[in-house]
């Protein structure tokens, strides 16, 4: 079952996800940390760090886990 991250707005992007979920520090890792592993956006390999994540999107990334989007509102 993947683990639920809530948002209050309309979209949270790749990047922004990364950061909340603890699995990068800063922004600007994102890229870096998309270069080295595999994160998969609804079935579809995904590597842009800007990509907007709605809610039901199901992100699985290969060394951490899988989590869905919830609208917190």
């Amino acid at each position: 079952m993947p683990e639920e991250v809530v948002i209050n707005s309309e979209y949270i992007t790749l990047g922004q996800l990364l950061k909340e979920i603890g699995v990068i520090d800063t922004g600007g890792m994102a890229k870096w940390f998309l270069s080295e592993h595999e994160v998969v956006v609804n079935n579809e390999l995904e590597n842009r760090r800007g990509k907007k994540l709605y809610p039901n999107d199901q992100i699985t990334i290969s060394t951490v886990g899988t989590f869905k989007i919830v609208n917190g509102s």
